[in-house]
Order: C-alpha cells, then structure tokens, then sequence
C-alpha cells in the first residue's frame, strides 16, 4: 500500500480527482482532517487506499457543515471600578439557529474566550448588558462580547480597560459636643490609594453604612485629620456615622459609629427684675418642664451684651422645676443689664427670654453731705431728689433768711426750709430765690439747674405738658395731698410739693399741693419756673414775671458729657 486518507465532494462518489487527505501508507486505521469546507454545504466522502493493484474506496457516507455562528458586536466599558466594571454586546444575527447563551468573557490575556471567565445574559437576539465582578483593582483586562448558538459561539470585537487603583483608606472620630440638633466628628485619611484626595468629611443616617449621598459635610483635602461640624440632626434620634474620602479611584469609608441626639433640654421663664439697686438686682424664673431629665442646677445669668450665658455671671438657685428667686450682685452703678433665667439637665441648659435693667446711678452727695439719687428719663439724666444744700458748690454759705418781712425785700440770694420747719428738709428739700438760683454755684458740682431747654426736654419726653406733671410726680397722698390726680411716677421724677415761699408778705404758700422748680433760664427779665398741682396731671412752664425774690423748690440735671 502506498497512501491511504479520505476523498470528498459534493457530488456522489468522490474519487481522488476530487478533495483528498493522504493520512497512511500502510495497513490499520486512521483518522483525517477534512478541511476548506463551506458552511452549510452538504459533503460525500469515502475513504481510499492505494497499492500497485490500484486504488480501493470504502461505503459512501454524507454530511452537512454548520452554519454560521452569531454574530455579536461588544459595547463600551462603563463604570469601572476597582473590582467591577460593566459591558455587554448585541447579537444582531443568531446565523439562522437560535442563541442559547450570551454574555461577555474576560481574561488579562488577548482574545478572551468562554473558557474564561464569563457572564451569562440571556438568549436571543438583541442588545444586553453585562456585568463583570470579581476583578482585581488596577488591572488590565481585555473582553469580548460572545453568543453561542448550535452552529457554534461567535465573538464581538475585544476591548481592554484597566481596572481603578485603591480607594482612600480613612478611619472614623468618635462623636463628641452631642446638642439637640448637632455634634461633632471628623476622621483621618492614612493613605490616598495612590490618587490625590480631593474631597473628604463625613456622611450621616439614621440607617447603617451611609454614604456621600446621604448628609455630608465637606472638610478640606488631602491626607491626615480632619475635624467635622455635624449640623441640621432631630433630638432624641440615633444617628449613623462614617468618614469618607474621594479620590479618582473612589470613595473610601470608615467604619460606623452611631450616637443619638440629646433630648429637649428644660423649659424655663425669666422673671421680672425688682429691688434694682447700684450694684444689685432680683430676678428668678420658672422651670416649667425638665425636658424628661431632672434640672441639676438653675438660677439666672447676666451681661452687658444681649443673650447672656451660664459663661458669664450666674447665680446658683437650686435644682429641680418650679419658681425661683435670685439674688444678683457685683453689678455697676449706672449699667444696663440683659438679664435670663436658666436651668442646666443633662440634655443641656435652656434658656428664658431676655430682661433688660439699668442699675441705679451712683448716689450723690452735695457739700453739706447730703445724699441724692438719680434717674436716667431719655438723654437726661435727673437727681431724684430736690436740692437740699445750704451753701454753694465753691464751699461759701447760702445766707438763711427766715423772717418774712425781710424775705419780702430781699434783693440778694436766701434759702429756707418749707414752712420755716428744718424737719421738712427730707423728702421735700430747701427754697431758693432767683438771686441765690443766678449765682451759677447753687448746684452739686458736675450738675446744673435746668434750663428750659432742659425743662422742655424732660417735658416732651415725659408725654408733653398735658400730661407731664402726673407721669413725673411722685405717686400716692404721703406726700401730696389727695386726690394728686393723674401721679403714675412713670420715670422715676418722683417730685414732690413743697409749695414756695412769696414776696408780697414773706409767707408760705399751697405746701403739699404744688411743687414748683426754678429755671436757670431768663427771658425778657423773667425767671421760668415749672409748675406741678396736686389737682392736676398737667406741667405748666413759663415764664411769669420778674419777681426774684419768690421762692421755689430746685431739680439739678447732670452736664452733658
């Protein structure tokens, strides 16, 4: 025998004038390789041997090749990360028999096949997408779509893509300054995965492991610590915490930590400040609910500045709710105040609404030694008290005249007592005459008798002259007699009647019903004075005479500064 192989055609009864294999040259068995064959075609073939007695030919057999296998074409890479990233393809022909599988496969060598690793996404025709997991951070794959069919598996085009590095490594803070509705955390980024970090905080829940989508804050770049004011949380609510950083890799987190929100903290009211002294006040409040945790410590707090805090001055009133009194001290005379109560649970302190005082101005004394107090009435501030002294500010005495013939001619300065009785002194003062008013010496140092610029100051201030009079007397019939119409006191004047002292016989005249006080000012040679009756809320000023040597009551205003 000298070959041996196989023949075929695609008419009956091929011979070796057609395809051939030449597979032995001797006696036994043997297996060909039929190739260059077209697809779905059908074939004869037989096997042949050859001796120098010619050549034999074996049975006849007939077979069809397959048809063509899908075709499939691979879509773009998208979202890729560190070990996952998602493809797909499109089967446009099944190559007329059915698709029974498709997917993608990858490998990180060429020419991925399905022995590789692989998707699975249905049959059929049409568009897909596949997801690929499992893959190895800053990695190079290349992937092809596939579809496979009886005829066999068909490729799409192969792509490659590279895998993202490593995200940001970054631990949590604890959770610390918890309030009502914020707290604080933070974290630190050890290491950037290799990419720079260009964002980093934290993100919060109240469901585990949340994420930048949720509540975030945003607290700088880079590696290291960072610290993170957690703001806009519900009270009483358990919240979920992680630290993230992002970088063109990703993001990375830390772990969780979890917290809740403080409850309300008590609910409290500012009482009204009494007893206001030069350096002392009363005040309190009323704790009228603990927010559900006992009140450890209340009282009031105060400052110079609006919303004073338990960080500025306090007093120390107890625990516990209900009404409380508290004593204030260490103040400056002439101060205003801004005053709140408070009380202090574990939730933390809550707060009344602001009082706002002036403490008293310091008591003043004239040469004699008399004690004065004082009031601020709108810009001006008055003495309280109607002058008293018996010699002038330079330290020379004011001449005493008590007989009513010669008060009657006087024609230099004098004072006296009301009613020619010393003990009326307290609370009602001295009078004075013009003359003793015009020597510009009369008054304490650093104070003045008013002008009537300053008369009509106070006036307008106190509501005008119809009403003047009542809002600046002194209130009640101790020292007015009944019925002292329209007294309210409103601004502290408390004047008072001393009645005055007239020329035409040296008599004293309407004590206890009328408080009149001089002017420092003269027009047309005439003294003002201003008038305040005990039938009336009116305050009458002017100027009704030259009269000089009458007598009345003085009311000093401090100089401006």
């Amino acid at each position: 025998m000298t070959a041996c192989g196989v023949c075929w055609s695609t008419i009956v009864h091929p011979t070796l004038a057609d395809n051939t294999t030449k597979d032995l040259n001797n006696a036994g068995s043997f297996t060909s390789n039929v190739t260059g064959l077209t697809q779905n075609t059908t074939y004869y073939i037989r096997a042949y041997a050859t001796n120098s007695n010619g050549t034999g030919y074996g049975n006849e057999l007939t077979f069809s090749t397959l048809g063509p296998a899908p075709s499939v074409t691979t879509s773009a890479i998208t979202d890729i990360t560190q070990t996952t990233a998602t493809s797909g393809g499109n089967v446009v022909s099944d190559g007329g028999s059915a698709v029974t599988a498709r997917g993608v496969c990858w490998s990180t060598a060429l020419d991925p096949t399905i022995a590789n690793s692989t998707t699975t996404d249905g049959t059929g025709m049409g568009g897909y997408t596949s997801n690929m997991t499992g893959l190895t951070a800053n990695t190079t794959y290349y992937m092809r779509a596939y579809a496979t069919s009886s005829n066999g598996t068909g490729y799409g085009a192969e792509m490659s893509f590279t895998t993202l590095g490593p995200v940001p490594v970054v631990s949590t803070s604890g959770i610390t300054a918890i309030a009502q509705t914020t707290a604080t955390g933070g974290g630190n980024v050890t290491s950037d995965g290799g990419s720079a970090v260009i964002a980093r905080g934290v993100c919060w829940n109240t469901v585990t492991d949340p994420t930048t989508a949720n509540s975030k804050t945003v607290d700088g770049t880079g590696t290291g610590t960072f610290t993170s004011n957690i703001t806009g949380l519900t009270m009483s609510t358990t919240y979920y915490v992680r630290a993230y950083a992002i970088t063109a890799n990703g993001t990375g987190y830390g772990s969780d930590v979890t917290f809740t929100t403080l409850g309300p903290p008590p609910s409290v009211t500012t009482a009204a400040i009494t007893g206001i002294t030069q350096t002392t006040a009363t005040g309190g409040g009323n704790v009228t609910s603990d927010g559900g945790s006992p009140v450890t410590a209340r009282g009031v707090c105060w400052s110079t500045a609006i919303d004073p805090t338990i960080t500025n001055s306090k007093t120390s009133d107890g625990t516990g709710t209900g009404s409380f009194i508290s004593n204030i001290t260490g103040l400056t005379p002439d101060s205003t105040y801004y005053v709140r109560a408070y009380a202090t649970s574990a939730n933390g302190t809550g707060y009344g609404a602001d009082m706002i005082f002036t403490t008293l101005l310091p008591v003043i004394t004239d040469i004699d030694g008399n004690i004065y107090h004082a009031v601020v009435i709108g810009t001006q501030t008055w003495l309280v008290e109607n002058l008293k002294t018996t010699r002038y500010n330079d330290g020379t005495s004011t001449p005493l005249v008590t007989d009513f013939n010669t008060w009657m001619s006087l024609t230099s300065d004098a004072y006296c007592w009301p009613e020619n009785d010393i003990t009326n002194m307290t609370p009602y003062g001295a009078i004075y005459n013009w003359y003793a008013v015009n020597t510009g010496k009369l008054a304490i140092t650093g104070w003045h008798v008013p002008t009537d610029d300053d008369w009509n100051t106070l006036i307008n201030y106190a509501g005008g002259a119809s009403v003047a009079g009542g809002n600046l007397k002194e209130t009640g019939t101790t020292y007015w007699q009944p019925p002292n119409t329209g007294a309210t006191d409103e601004f502290g004047f408390s004047a008072v009647p001393a009645g005055y002292r007239t020329t035409t016989n040296g008599s004293f005249v309407d004590f206890t019903l009328e408080g009149i006080y001089w002017s420092a000012t003269t027009q047309g040679g005439s003294a003002a004075r201003a008038l305040m009756q005990y039938t009336s809320g009116a305050l009458d000023f002017q100027h009704p005479g030259s009269d000089y040597s009458i007598g009345f009551s003085v009311r000093c205003v401090k100089n401006s500064k």
